[in-house]
């Protein structure tokens, strides 16, 4: 599917948004990233896209052609569990950054994506003033998706808001239906051991006080590791290396391909970094099928009103 129509990425971390909307037949815009490390695994996977590094606030993003879809992830440690959920006490607030630029572009539509905690009571007025009162012109669903419903092997509940201009576009959208699902140990070609299922959701090796090569996100997540036969601390670089490393308890250590893979990421996608680089960089993006998936679900809408 290719189209003329075009998307913007903010926030663009590994890439998941990016690959989404490319792979659902949006044009790539541009892409905006703190990080040198995201900027360079962007370049080297797309060295054809226009990618831009920027500081949070995303202040450089300039008047440009018109874009139709501006997406991206926000920081959301302000309203997760490990950010310590402070919402706009949090210096990483940066949904207003988001909606300065949708509100100079005016794009058809836009997709933002938030971990699950932002929809807390406690961050009821947040939302009204930093999302929905700060962008008037848009009139805006609120869906929840778990990543597991779209052939990613991993519990992984994400928000999106996804706004049009059109009050037509608003009422013909319908929020994508799952795709299928998948397992763990299937997706990594392990062998049969009488279970198998989805694993805990990936933490971001860039959250915390400090770097790390685990991924587990909780130590409730360490026992359905365990029961899936997988190791999620100190993960590596490749498997020479993770076969070298036996576990206690003989569970297959993840490298960080297998990691990218539980993350819905394709074999070609390759990061850049050190090892806690690259599980950031995966713990923060939205898994490519995810990420298609809704980027589908618009696509047929603006395409749908643009040719009536």
């Amino acid at each position: 599917m290719t189209s003329n129509f075009t998307a913007l990425s903010l926030f663009s971390s590994g890439g998941g948004l990016d690959i989404g909307f490319e792979s659902a037949g949006f044009v790539h815009s541009g892409s905006y990233e703190i990080l040198d490390v995201c900027c360079d695994t962007l370049r080297l996977n797309r060295p054809n896209w226009d990618i831009t590094q920027c500081d949070l606030s995303v202040k450089t993003v300039a008047p440009c052609n018109q874009v139709d879809v501006v997406h991206g992830g926000p920081p959301c440690q302000p309203f997760s569990t490990a950010g310590r959920g402070l919402g706009n006490s949090d210096h990483r607030n940066m949904w207003p950054a988001f909606t300065r630029v949708v509100n100079e572009l005016q794009p058809m539509a836009f997709v933002a994506e938030n971990v699950k905690g932002i929809l807390s009571k406690r961050f009821d007025a947040f939302m009204g003033t930093y999302i929905f009162d700060a962008l008037p012109e848009y009139s805006i669903h609120t869906i929840t998706l778990n990543a597991s419903d779209f052939t990613v092997p991993q519990n992984r509940n994400r928000v999106f808001f996804i706004g049009f201009r059109s009050m037509e576009d608003f009422a013909a959208y319908v929020e994508p239906a799952p795709t299928g699902s998948a397992t763990a140990r299937a997706v990594l070609r392990l062998p049969d051991v009488g279970f198998d299922g989805v694993v805990p959701t990936i933490r971001s090796a860039f959250t915390g006080k400090r770097n790390t090569t685990s991924i587990l996100n909780g130590a409730s997540g360490q026992a359905v590791y365990g029961e899936l036969g997988l190791w999620p601390n100190g993960v590596q670089l490749n498997r020479k290396r993770a076969n070298e490393m036996q576990t206690k308890d003989g569970t297959y250590r993840l490298t960080v391909s297998d990691c990218a893979a539980l993350q819905g990421f394709s074999t070609d996608w390759i990061f850049s970094g050190c090892i806690y680089q690259i599980l950031g960089q995966i713990g923060n993006s939205v898994p490519p099928p995810l990420s298609e998936a809704v980027a589908r679900s618009v696509y047929r809408v603006i395409e749908e009103n643009c040719n009536e």
